[in-house]
């Protein structure tokens, strides 16, 4: 009834099926072969506390995460997945809403849109009051500069002026820890009247 396994595999049948089963899936998945949907190679969403992999194994006070439609895990187990995965980090407001998605995605989600909407109000190149309806979230430091998608690196821009700064060397800067932006020329001066280029 043991087969080929060795004498000391005690894994019952339905033990082996279920280990074949991650077997077949693992090397699927190694392979890149399989097709893109909706944007994503094959996945599996963990959500992690930010401090869970940090924690010392069996800390008080530390939940593990949660897995998508199968529920909590606990640290070590969220630690062994985040071992050999690809993380993309999704920080949250008190509100829930994303507020900072890291590398892997490009595009600003809905949740940091609003979030840069209430802080900006308007386009924030110097002189242009163009509404957010109207603008695009620009990375204040290009995305494939290695730029985060967030709001610290968020600005709302208005088609001309998101242009400018993308094509017309100009460049726009933020007060750390304000709402306060500025906007600079090619050559590095101030643009400090309402007049934009």
């Amino acid at each position: 009834m043991n087969g080929d396994r060795p004498a000391d595999d005690l894994r019952s049948h339905g033990e082996r099926q279920g280990d074949a089963l991650i077997a077949l899936a693992r090397g699927a998945l190694d392979g890149g072969g399989l097709p893109t949907v909706r944007g994503e190679r094959p996945h599996v969403r963990v959500t992690i506390d930010l401090m869970a992999p940090c924690a010392e194994r069996g800390a008080a006070g530390f939940a593990g995460g949660a897995l998508g439609w199968a529920g909590p895990i606990n640290p070590e187990t969220a630690r062994r997945l985040a071992c050999d995965a690809g993380v993309s980090r999704i920080l949250t407001g008190p509100s829930g809403l994303p507020l900072d998605v890291g590398r892997e995605q490009r595009s600003s989600s809905a949740g940091i849109r609003r979030a840069i909407e209430l802080r900006d109000e308007h386009c924030v190149f110097a002189g242009c009051d163009a509404p957010p309806e109207w603008c695009d979230v620009h990375h204040v430091v290009h995305w494939a500069h290695g730029g985060p998608t967030s709001c610290d690196n968020g600005a709302l821009l208005c088609e001309r002026h998101h242009t400018s700064c993308h094509e017309g060397g100009f460049t726009i800067r933020r007060d750390p820890g304000t709402a306060r932006w500025h906007t600079y020329r090619p050559d590095g001066t101030e643009i400090l009247s309402r007049a934009g280029p």
